[in-house]
């Protein structure tokens, strides 16, 4: 406290230190250290847990993105959606691709159906088309996606592929967060995500490449040419992926997904790049590798 003209004056609190995002920095990395620490040791010591993982994010990222879709007054039949985005998840380990496909038609009929007879038999429901196009678009966008991310740690080599889908997307988004601060003039998609910058992309393509290549050679044992053609669709996907989550929330007239994660958001704030990552994961790798 400090004294002018005789009366007391309280000093300003220092402010949080915030990236350029206006993010709690050191909220964010702690988060963000606690969470990788977490998923290295599962896939290093139980790596089949990576499933479970896989399906409790996508039941909370769903919620996440319902619960916003409502406030926007949109009437999502959270139910099915919810119970079939874990039925498109749990069905790769005893079928693989073809579960995950066909828990996925299953939960799109049952959707369709939910929603038709959501006010009785009685009335027609008012924005049906518009309803369920979201539907359909929230179980490809989360759980079908998220799916992929489970697929790929079913081969002997599985916790090395998950890992190259971590440190690929995570050396994109590094890379083009210090190319962007450096040396970004350039808006790449100014009315989508203002801070996105072109140079900021060939950063993400520098380090997301490098170290793809680096990692398909050392913990896949496969020929390093694969990480090439792995690091470009993650860089793709994972910008891509932040591009439509922006969009969407720009649409909802909002910030951030949730709050669960302090310094980040929501998860589904911190997945919308991994998502279709994992999809161009998958095909790379079972194509490849």
């Amino acid at each position: 406290m400090t004294f002018q003209q005789g009366s007391p004056v309280v000093d300003a609190e220092p402010p949080k230190k915030t990236s350029r995002a206006g993010r709690d920095l050191p909220a964010a990395i702690a988060v963000g250290v606690l969470l990788g620490g977490s998923l290295i040791a599962i896939l290093l010591f139980a790596p089949l847990v990576w499933v479970g993982v896989v399906a409790a994010a996508m039941a909370v990222a769903t919620h996440e993105v319902v619960r916003r879709l409502r406030d926007g007054g949109y009437s999502i039949p959270v139910i099915p959606l919810l119970l079939g985005g874990q039925a498109i998840v749990w069905l790769t380990w005893p079928f693989g691709a073809t579960g995950a496909l066909g828990a996925f038609g299953a939960t799109v009929v049952l959707c369709l159906i939910w929603r038709l007879l959501s006010g009785g038999l009685g009335a027609a429901p008012s924005n049906y088309l518009r309803d369920v196009a979201v539907t359909i678009f929230l179980a490809t966008w989360i759980p079908l996606f998220g799916a992929f991310g489970a697929l790929l740690i079913y081969p002997e080599d599985g916790a090395g592929r998950v890992f190259c889908l971590m440190l690929g997307v995570v050396a994109s988004d590094v890379g083009g967060y210090a190319a962007g601060v450096l040396f970004g003039k350039h808006a790449m998609a100014p009315a989508i995500s203002p801070k996105k910058s072109w140079e900021g992309l060939a950063g993400s393509l520098l380090l997301g490449v490098a170290v793809s290549v680096l990692a398909v050679q050392y913990l896949l044992d496969k020929p390093a040419w694969v990480g090439i053609p792995l690091g470009i669709m993650l860089v793709i996907t994972g910008t891509l992926g932040d591009l439509v989550e922006s969009q969407v929330k720009r649409d909802l007239g909002i910030k951030d997904m949730g709050t669960l994660l302090p310094g980040h958001g929501g998860l589904m704030d911190r997945l919308d790049s991994v998502l279709p990552s994992a999809v161009a994961t998958w095909i790379v790798l079972t194509v490849l590798a």
